[in-house]
């Protein structure tokens, strides 16, 4: 379907949470039947130990997606620990069918110059480094979540070919560690940590030593508390670079979510709106945005 040169898409990045393969058969086929998301990822992102549980379903998944008209993006591990590991992501950049989303960037000489995704775990910060990706294939570039709307304004200006998308709902995806938390809080060893993860599909929340929210543990992966809730009114979306919006999966009402997102690309609503819509959907964290607005806090606007 052709959509007008200012439509700004919108996409529903890869779950980063340990979901058993049914409740991620249930998730997708709701996305598939009902969601107003025109990409979606799908597969493993953060730790390669869930792959042998979640990959048998990935190709009805995708399958059901793809015949519901959405396109579908399959995302590569964001830190390769194992030989299997590495081989599966080569694997993956083989794929001539469909984008391969990048998120270590030992996979570009795999993808072989094949169109791809940079995803936000690749250090995308200025126009220089653009351009490299570029030459390599990147056709969407999903810029780090600590960097401010203005230096992506700046890289847009500059890479005018390259389709910039903003994380802009979720937990922030932090860090990325050889350690397992979730294993370690629970007394146990990575190499058996009875996939303990699973106990908390939105992440575990972190307290510091006064008992304030702080952090969220998924695994070895470390998130924000708070959930990102970037809300721009078309104008400023369009004005700033960016050509999608990223919505990261959670357990909350994903469909309502996107509904909200998509209304608000639209004109449809005010961004005070869409801010009064999300935080009626059960979130795991208060509503941050700092990280985009490039001020101190993290309060969303609107909010404080």
């Amino acid at each position: 379907m052709d959509r007008p040169e200012n439509h700004i898409g919108l996409t529903l990045g890869p779950v980063l949470f340990n979901w058993s393969a049914e409740r991620l058969r249930d998730f997708y086929a709701t996305i598939a039947d009902r969601s107003a998301f025109d990409r979606v990822h799908v597969g493993e992102v953060v730790c390669g130990k869930r792959m042998p549980f979640s990959d048998p379903v990935w190709p009805d998944i995708i399958a059901m997606l793809e015949d519901a008209g959405k396109e579908v993006v399959v995302s590569a591990l964001a830190l390769p620990a194992t030989v299997r590991e590495r081989k599966t992501i080569a694997a993956l950049c083989e794929d001539d069918d469909r984008l391969v989303e990048i998120n270590d960037v030992t996979a570009l000489s795999q993808r072989g110059g094949k169109p791809f995704v940079v995803g936000p775990f690749v250090n995308v910060y200025n126009e220089g480094t653009v351009r490299l990706m570029a030459s390599r294939g990147a056709r969407t570039v999903c810029v780090p979540v600590e960097l401010p709307l203005a230096s992506l304004t700046s890289m847009a200006q500059s890479c005018p070919d390259i389709e910039f998308e903003v994380f802009a709902f979720g937990r922030l995806p932090l860090a990325l560690s050889g350690r397992c938390y979730h294993a370690r809080l629970h007394g146990l060893h990575k190499d058996s940590c009875r996939f303990i993860c699973d106990q908390d599909p939105d992440g575990l929340d972190v307290e510091t030593m006064d008992g304030q929210p702080f952090l969220a543990a998924n695994g070895i992966q470390t998130l924000s508390h708070g959930v990102q809730a970037f809300c721009p009114a078309p104008e400023e979306a369009a004005r700033a670079g960016v050509r999608r919006l990223r919505l990261s999966p959670h357990t909350v009402n994903m469909v309502a979510a996107g509904d909200t997102y998509r209304s608000l690309l639209d004109g449809r609503i005010e961004p005070a709106e869409a801010l009064n819509r999300l935080r009626g959907l059960n979130l795991p964290g208060e509503l941050v945005d700092g990280y985009e607005r490039g001020l101190a806090g993290c309060l969303a606007a609107g909010q404080a």
